[in-house]
Parts: C-alpha cells; structure tokens; sequence
C-alpha cells in the first residue's frame, strides 16, 4: 500500500511539470498585449509600458519565463497579478470559497442520488422508477445557467428563502442557494449511476446466497448491496468533485460567488499568465490527489481489491 501510495505521487511530477508548461505556452501564445490592455483607450508612453513589461519579464523569451516562474514555485512564490496582489493571496482568498461550494453541492447530490438511485433499483419498472428516470432526464437536459436563473428568481427572489446573491456573504449558509443549483446539475447522472450499479448488484450470486442463508433484509441491502453498489458512484463523484475545485465559473458568475471560476476568468480575459499557471498548477496536484483518495477508498468498499506495483 505504502509503495503504491508514493509510487502515485511520484507520478504527480511529469503531470505537474507537462501541465505548467503546456499552459505557460498556450498563454504566452494568446494574441495581444495584456500590458497595453490595462489601460483600455489610453496610450501610455512607450517607456511606461515597456517597464511594466519589463517588470513581468514580458519583454524575455518564453522558455525564460517559464523557468522563471517554475523556480518561483519550489520557493511558493506564484508572482503577482497585474494588479499588485500576490497570486498566493488571491488564491488564498478564492480557492476556500469554491471548497466550500464544491464541498455543499457534492454532498447534497451524493445522498440524493443514494436515496432515490437505490429507490428506483428496488421498485424497479414501477411509478417511482419511471417517473425519477424521467425527472432525471429533465435535469441533464437543462444547463446549469437555466436551473440557476431559475433557483435564483424563484427561491432567492420570489419566495426569499435564501438570498439570490452570494457575494462576501460565502459562508456555508450563504452558499446553499448556488450548492443547490450545482447539486442538482450533477445529480442525475449520479442518480442513474447509482441505480444501474445497485441492480446489477441486486442480481449478483452472493446476495441471493445471504438471502438463501437466511440474513434479513436490513443486513443485505447496506453490506451486501450498496456496499457494492457504490464503487461506480465514489468514482463519479471524486471526478465531479475535482472539477468543481477547477471552478464552477458559470455558478460562480451567475450568484457573484468570489470563488477560483470567476478569478480565473478575469485573469484569462487580463491575459494574466500568473495568475492562470498558477491556479492550474494547483489544481492538477489537487486533482491528482482527489483521484489517489478514489483509489484508496475502493479497497475499503471492496476488500477484493488489492494494490500491487
């Protein structure tokens, strides 16, 4: 376990090298002049904007750069954006906002894709079944700007539940509106995850042998079943899970969440090769992790599973 534990992490370093420079490029590559950019209509004098360029060593070439910024990191320096602020700080202040919503949203679709997947699999080819499967279809139709504006007008509006907008208001509470929206863009997918895995287990050899030994319901549904039934679910929601992390920059716009999505829009829009490198970096360690965790968590959902090199 332990050797495949690190063998996994060592795996991180030509991921998290081949992603920085891979990213580095396509920004050092995006046309115009992020500098000139800064000040809309006005011309600066030339001086001006060539110490401004000089100062985030626009004016050197690209693989100068890139070391540059890739020695900054073994040191946790991820430079600063145009605007002055450390990248660590912005990244700081935006990545618990986004953990918190990505957190909210994962949960909420988690168990309810459990309760009303397993649902749909033990009343199969009934009412309830047909009509979650058809409800289900319904959500994966509408994008997740529809089910938010929609969220936002009637919850946050209309019946003042919750309020409409997030902004420094990102606490847990202040999150649930959007968390709702997320939750619901993604849980049916998991909801047909989970009853498809969950009646294919049902049929399985070994749960009609604890039946046949005599074990009661209430024993072989959560050992036997969901048990089982959850390794596809675990995997689509770590993946989810990570992607939100990446930034839910659609949600994130529509409630005005200060969060990793809307930051690492602007910063796409400012040109801001810090800023974007930086947050990917991050986030493809963060991502490589969460899948780690995955891997870990299916030796305890199935003791079959045994991790060799």
């Amino acid at each position: 376990m332990l050797y495949y534990i690190l063998k996994r992490i060592l795996q991180v370093i030509p991921v998290f090298l081949g992603a920085t420079l891979l990213i580095y490029f396509m920004v050092f590559a995006m046309p115009g002049d992020p500098i000139a950019a800064l000040f809309g209509d006005k011309r600066p004098p030339d001086a001006l904007l060539d110490q401004i360029r000089a100062e985030y060593l626009l004016d050197q070439p690209f693989i100068v750069q890139y070391l540059h910024y890739l020695g900054g990191i073994f040191r946790l320096d991820f430079g600063t954006t145009f605007a002055g602020r450390e990248v660590i700080d912005v990244l700081a202040d935006t990545f618990p906002v986004t953990l918190r919503l990505a957190v909210e949203a994962v949960l909420m679709a988690f168990v309810l894709a459990i309760v009303i997947g397993g649902l749909s699999a033990f009343f199969k080819n009934t009412w309830f079944d047909h009509t979650m499967l058809i409800i289900s279809l319904i959500f994966v139709a509408i994008p997740v700007f529809v089910v938010g504006f929609f969220a936002q007008y009637f919850i946050g509006v209309k019946l003042g539940w919750a309020s409409p907008t997030v902004g420094a208001d990102n606490g847990w509470l202040g999150l649930i509106l959007p968390a709702i929206t997320l939750a619901f863009s993604i849980y049916a997918t998991s909801m047909r995850l989970t009853r498809s895995s969950t009646i294919e287990t049902l049929g399985q050899d070994w749960v009609r042998t604890a039946y046949g030994k005599g074990l009661p319901r209430r024993r072989v549904i959560p050992v036997h079943v969901l048990r089982n039934s959850l390794i596809p679910m675990v995997t689509d929601l770590g993946t989810t899970f990570g992607v939100l992390m990446v930034g839910a920059t659609v949600t994130e716009a529509i409630f005005n969440i200060p969060g990793v999505g809307n930051t690492l829009y602007l910063a796409i829009v400012k040109h801001e090769a810090p800023t974007i490198v930086s947050f990917v970096t991050v986030f493809v360690v963060l991502y490589v992790i969460i899948n780690l965790l995955i891997d870990l968590l299916y030796g305890l959902l199935d003791p079959r599973i045994r991790y060799v090199s």
